[in-house]
């Protein structure tokens, strides 16, 4: 179901119900001759959508097939769609109801202060944004709305095909599409690339069309987590017929899900990663045991078993290991790491260590745990866990004798070997196909090497402009605590270890971004530690910490180096206020 909201003639809101294609009179959009609505694997409970069209620049011809669109997919997959023009709707009381807010193809300046205001808090409160074509055409000296869109608008050539090259294959808004897309739509140019601060699920191929000016990296769908919000963008759109693209529609479908918190994905931004399997060809991998994989589609099927894919061709020690799986029911599987290589796959059981993919097994033995060793946590995994039957991404992180497991961009377990038999220090990477009955999928598998362990968990002061040491405020460990500059005095406060993860830590927590803010001026504090990029760390050659997720660095506020100067993120520059020297 679609509502239409407009202002009434005492300044609140009216709202009058309508299915698309209702009786003579209703305000309804024209109908696309579109296919069924897509169907998505799982039932969503039902929610609220916002369906934000308001314009203050060019006006898009296909805004009410969108409409349309939007509320054949509502009605068809659970949630209710109210649209409006009205930005009065952009209160903080109304805006509560909604899980989330299609920009579509809104232009110019389209909110007040007091309606910026109003987003900014639902965002920051855990609200979704999903924006589609010309919301990049939007409110272009809004900061914040900047980092949530990822990109603004900054041309566009003619209408033509063009190859669409598909990254992420687990995310709800890209799993139905083949590695490659190939579709008629207005290409947006954008002002810069949102490939550092948001996880790029599609891109353009620039020498299937004319017109692309982003030097061949051109990100065209995207999505982030943004200031305790999530944001979703596609540049698609442009075209009335897009409407009625059955994958199109599932595009857009997705997106609003995943915005909505009704899929789960991991929207990390993601560099810096070799694939191990790349959809085509096994070279490199050697089944052991009995059972196989089926490969289609670009995807690995588990059948038959006790067996392992494993991957021959190289060991690794220190790395980032990111795959997508997807189980069909009740299945059995898991990811192996860390064993020696051999054509016994019972050899990965004896000397590696399993993370399992199980959905109703013991609590050591089920989803995201070290099979047998260590539970993940379960409350953080069942809230990052789509159903079976929709895709899921793993990050398994090894350094030193540490593993670390991401859910969905979700850490849910952190576990530490001790058994030398079992070292992580070298070894091979594997797939398990358990047994006849078991089907799980798999695909997209790629690592990224890391420079090692790091330094261990040796601490020390962070000193900075004038000597003073970085400190948290008061010697407060409680989660938002400001971080600031202060005289050294040798106290907890201002003891950071570096464990080598990325992390820096005091008291107890991680340094952290508010929000996973990406702003010049974002807050920074301590907070419990998560995983997430708004507590990663990378100190440069030049002695500047950077947070990778925003691109920013650590900055003293106002190059100042006096007690109790705030410490927040800040555009890098190379100024004395964000050089830091860490402890050995």
């Amino acid at each position: 179901m679609i509502r239409r909201i407009a202002a009434a003639a005492a300044g609140g809101l009216l709202c009058a119900a309508f299915l698309p294609g209702a009786a003579a009179g209703a305000a309804t959009a024209p109908a696309p001759s579109a296919p069924s609505a897509p169907s998505a694997p799982a039932a969503d409970p039902a929610y609220q959508v916002l369906a934000f069209s308001k314009t203050a620049g060019y006006r898009h011809g296909s805004i009410d097939e969108g409409l349309t669109a939007l509320g054949e997919l509502g009605a068809a997959h659970g949630f209710t769609v109210d649209a409006t023009e009205d930005a009065g709707a952009f209160t903080t009381t109304n805006l509560a109801q909604y899980e989330a807010v299609v920009f579509l193809s809104t232009t110019g300046d389209v909110l007040n202060d007091a309606q910026q205001a109003a987003f900014e808090d639902y965002i920051r409160s855990g609200g979704g944004y999903a924006g589609v074509h010309a919301a990049a055409d939007t409110e272009y000296d809004w900061p914040f709305y900047a980092g949530l869109a990822g990109a603004l608008f900054h041309s566009h050539p003619h209408i033509q095909q063009a190859t669409v090259e598909v990254e992420d294959r687990a995310h709800a808004a890209t799993a139905h599409l083949g590695d490659t897309w190939t579709r008629t739509d207005e290409w947006y140019n954008y002002r810069s690339n949102p490939r550092e601060t948001a996880h790029v699920l599609a891109s353009l191929d620039e020498g299937s069309y004319e017109g692309g000016n982003m030097d061949g990296d051109h990100p065209i769908a995207w999505c982030k987590n943004y200031e305790g919000g999530r944001a979703f963008y596609t540049g698609g759109g442009h075209t009335e017929g897009s409407y009625s693209e059955d994958d199109f529609r599932r595009h857009l479908l997705g997106g609003i899900r995943w915005a909505a918190g009704a899929a789960e994905a991991d929207c990390r931004p993601e560099t810096g990663y070799t694939p191990l399997f790349d959809g085509t060809s096994l070279d490199g991998w050697s089944q052991a045991g009995p059972g196989s994989f089926a490969l289609e589609d670009g995807t690995l099927t588990s059948q038959g078993g006790m067996g392992l894919l494993w991957y021959q061709a190289q060991e690794f020690s220190s790395y980032s290991l990111k795959l997508d799986w997807r189980m069909s029911g009740d299945d059995n599987s898991g990811v192996f790491v860390g064993f020696p290589a051999s054509d016994d796959p019972w050899s990965a059981v004896d000397h590696g260590y399993e993370i399992q993919i199980d959905a109703t097994d013991a609590p050591e033995r089920t989803t995201g745990s070290v099979y047998s060793f260590q539970s993940a946590d379960l409350a953080a995994r069942d809230a990052a866990l789509n159903p079976p039957g929709e895709w899921n991404t793993y990050e398994i992180r090894v350094e030193g004798e540490r593993l670390r497991i991401w859910l969905n961009g979700v850490l849910v377990n952190d576990f530490t070997n001790t058994d030398p038999v079992r070292s992580l220090a070298d070894g091979h990477l594997g797939l398990q196909n358990h047994g006849d009955a078991d089907e799980v999928a798999f695909r997209h598998i790629r690592v990224k090497e890391l420079d090692g362990p790091g330094p261990g968990p040796g601490s020390g002061p962070v000193t900075g402009i004038g000597g003073k040491c970085v400190d948290v405020a008061g010697g407060g460990a409680a989660d938002g605590t400001q971080v600031q500059l202060w005289s050294c005095n040798g106290s907890a406060a201002q003891e950071w270890s570096v464990p080598g993860d990325g992390s820096l830590r005091a008291l107890g927590k991680c340094l952290d971004v508010s929000g996973g803010g990406t702003a010049d001026g974002s807050k920074v504090q301590v907070w419990s530690c998560n995983g997430t990029g708004a507590q990663v760390w990378e100190a440069h050659a030049d002695g500047s910490l950077r947070n990778p997720q925003s691109g920013k660095c650590l900055d003293a506020e106002g190059t100042s180096s006096a007690d109790g100067t705030r410490l927040h993120l800040w555009s890098c520059h190379g100024g004395a206020n964000q050089k830091w020297n860490l402890p050995d």
